[in-house]
């Protein structure tokens, strides 16, 4: 039990049942990655296993975030053209995507008077976790929350990114794209990959800026509050 093959074992477990059970009944609900983030937590709880043992393998899979991300590169090259030709719109959706985030965490947090830890922790909801942890722990924040606070983020973007950008009548490829990896990071991108490779390479490039962007823009929103 206490190896890492325990972690790792039961991680792809769960999310290949999430897989499956997407494929099954074909509906954002079952969501893999939120039924196999269920289901370890369920093994953990019936089991009465300290996480710690978990995590031990789950650590290994943690340390594939920044490859996987970087991957996200190779789509963005092939739509290059495309990129030089819509860049100030793409740039003008990032941005707008990145403050509107700030300003709501800013709002929520007066509204439920959180303190400033606790703001702060909520800040870079919106980036991917590889770069989301570091902004957390410079901040002062609690990153295992951070952490939660941007799976959550990108599952319900993952889920609902769709039916959204549908209800508001969005058509466009790029600005799918843009929506979803500037909202949702890395599990909108994989969303917006099952839309098409247009939005995928968007949504790809949009995660990266975004990341890049709030770096900088929770530094300067954490002095607000």
């Amino acid at each position: 039990m206490n190896s890492a093959f325990f972690g790792i074992t039961l991680s792809l477990a769960g999310y290949w049942i999430g897989v499956w059970c997407n494929k099954k009944f074909r509906s954002p609900v079952f969501n893999p990655l939120l039924i196999g983030i269920l289901l370890v937590i369920l093994v953990l709880i019936v089991g009465k296993i300290d996480y710690s043992v978990y995590e031990i393998g789950g650590s290994y899979i943690n340390f594939l975030l920044t490859p996987a991300t970087i991957c996200f590169a190779l789509p963005l090259y092939r739509q290059i053209n495309l990129l030089r030709e819509h860049a100030m719109a793409i740039m003008a959706g990032v941005i707008s995507g990145v403050v509107a985030s700030a300003i709501s965490i800013l709002g929520l947090a007066a509204a439920f008077s959180f303190s400033h830890e606790e703001y702060v922790t909520f800040l870079p909801k919106s980036i991917t976790t590889a770069i989301g942890m570091g902004v957390s722990e410079e901040l002062g924040g609690i990153v295992t929350i951070t952490v939660a606070a941007i799976v959550l983020t990108g599952i319900i973007g993952n889920m609902a990114g769709e039916a959204v950008m549908k209800l508001v009548k969005i058509k466009n490829p790029i600005a799918k794209g843009v929506a979803l990896g500037t909202s949702a990071h890395a599990m909108g991108t994989a969303k917006a990959f099952n839309m098409g490779e247009i939005e995928g390479a968007m949504s790809s490039l949009s995660l990266v800026i975004t990341g890049l962007l709030t770096v900088i823009a929770a530094n300067i929103f954490a002095g607000f509050y």
